[in-house]
């Protein structure tokens, strides 16, 4: 795309924990930030967070509890092993719920959709993730897809690292409306 623009005077939260994928805590931020996003790091208490990989670390800006689910236009939930830490926080929980209860648009990725299924907001959707937890998601009401990226309504998922192009892309579609040019890189 052109105009590098697009989501100027957007907000987006992403869900951060020590342990987070590197590539997916940070690529993402990335791009939206490219694209003209105000990105805000979120987690269960303010502080550095280190990538599963050590690749990465994040500084989190916010905790939760202090933020507003409808001030974004965007929750994005990063996997590696941080969703099994956000997921036990009653806080980060009500957060998620907030985003899917008001149509405001999530992605997560990988194991990201763990958060999903402890906020309990899976059950009719169509998702795709990490393959070690699709019985999860499963378990959870949803319906597992095998596929790169999967939008369902305000809900985007993709299932590793390697998607991320596709996540990326995918996001910023929902959140223009506009079908995104797809790059060598892609």
């Amino acid at each position: 795309m052109s105009d590098t623009n697009e989501l100027s005077g957007k907000r987006a939260a992403i869900l951060i924990a020590d342990k987070f994928q590197d590539e997916e805590g940070v690529e993402t931020t990335a791009f939206l930030r490219e694209h003209g996003m105000e990105v805000v790091t979120a987690g269960i208490a303010p502080g550095p967070a280190e990538g599963k990989y050590g690749r990465h670390t994040v500084q989190i800006e916010h905790a939760v509890r202090e933020l507003d689910a409808g001030t974004f236009d965007l929750l994005v939930i990063p996997g590696g092993a941080a969703p099994e830490t956000l997921r036990l926080d009653a806080d980060v929980l009500a957060f998620t719920r907030a985003f899917l209860d008001a149509g405001t648009p999530v992605a997560a990725i990988c194991h990201g959709p763990q958060v999903l299924i402890s906020a309990r907001v899976l059950p009719g959707r169509t998702v795709t993730c990490y393959a070690g937890i699709r019985d999860d998601v499963q378990l959870a009401g949803a319906k597992y897809v095998d596929r790169p990226v999967q939008v369902d309504g305000n809900l985007v998922t993709s299932r590793k690292p390697a998607d991320i192009p596709a996540f990326n892309k995918a996001i910023l579609e929902l959140l223009t409306g506009v079908v995104a040019e797809v790059g060598a890189e892609e």
